[in-house]
């Protein structure tokens, strides 16, 4: 029997049960409804959470889907305001996770928009994506969904919790990015001193304009206006370490930057 589609009450139900969730701090066990069979559907989702929500969008998040998804080799979602800490170089900041649901930690490079796109234009270039940005620098993505299994039952079900976001850790400037190329910069995360995981944004598809360059195409053919000062979370350049409460988390960046945080239980 042919799935059917999941009808608009059903898609507010869903998203009425992450934003509450998401709200209290506790978990679901279970997807809380059908499973969006398509990412316009899982889209669908994140749009209702997001009017139903109340908080200000600081950014964006963008993912890899691998492998590709009717073509389709990345997914966004919000990033909202309470949740962007600047890390002070001091005492690492403290990032909240979903215990009982799905936590991970991510080094990102975290571009931030300098002029608004335009939100006719629904294709760019990766050099004209480039020019709308006015910083670089290093960061960690905290990625946790009140659900679990978010990550295990693929992209349609990431972007419908918000993409499966839950904080950026904003560290120093990427000295050199204009000049240089990032790509080629190594990077590593550790968590509890062992190094989890290292390599470069060579790996990462067209690397972190090009994630800025999906995300203006992607939002604009959604109709969301972005605004300067907003950041793009580009992508784990290491890979999605999973952590739990108490971990200490640290992404290095070209042997030059390095940004920590501590994850706590919400």
């Amino acid at each position: 029997m042919a799935i059917q589609p999941i009808t608009t009450d059903m898609t507010t139900a869903i998203a009425r049960r992450f934003v509450a969730a998401r709200r209290d701090g506790t978990a679901l066990p279970e997807f809380p409804g059908q499973v969006p069979a398509t990412l316009a559907e899982g889209y669908a989702v994140q749009d209702a959470a997001l009017a139903l929500t109340d908080g200000v969008v600081a950014g964006w998040k963008v993912g890899r889907i691998n492998p590709p998804l009717n073509g389709v080799d990345r997914l966004a979602g919000p990033i909202f305001a309470d949740q962007v800490f600047t890390a002070d170089g001091a005492e690492p900041c403290a990032m909240p996770v979903f215990a009982d649901g799905f936590a991970a930690a991510e080094a990102e490079f975290l571009l931030r928009i300098g002029t608004a796109p335009d939100l006719a234009k629904t294709d760019y270039t990766i050099d004209e994506a480039r020019t709308l940005i006015d910083a670089v620098h290093v960061g960690i993505e905290i990625a946790s969904s009140p659900f679990p299994g978010i990550n295990a039952l693929g992209a349609t079900v990431t972007v419908s919790d918000f993409g499966n976001n839950n904080g950026l850790v904003v560290g120093d400037d990427a000295a050199g990015w204009r000049d240089g190329d990032i790509n080629a910069w190594p990077v590593e995360l550790w968590i509890n001193d062992a190094r989890i995981g290292a390599a470069t944004t060579a790996t990462m598809l067209d690397g972190p304009f090009g994630a800025a360059r999906y995300l203006f195409e992607h939002l604009a053919r959604r109709g969301i206006a972005l605004t300067p000062g907003q950041w793009i979370s580009t992508g784990a350049v290491t890979g999605v370490h999973p952590v739990q409460v108490g971990d200490r988390v640290e992404a290095r960046f070209d042997g030059r930057f390095s940004v920590h945080c501590t994850i706590k239980a919400r």
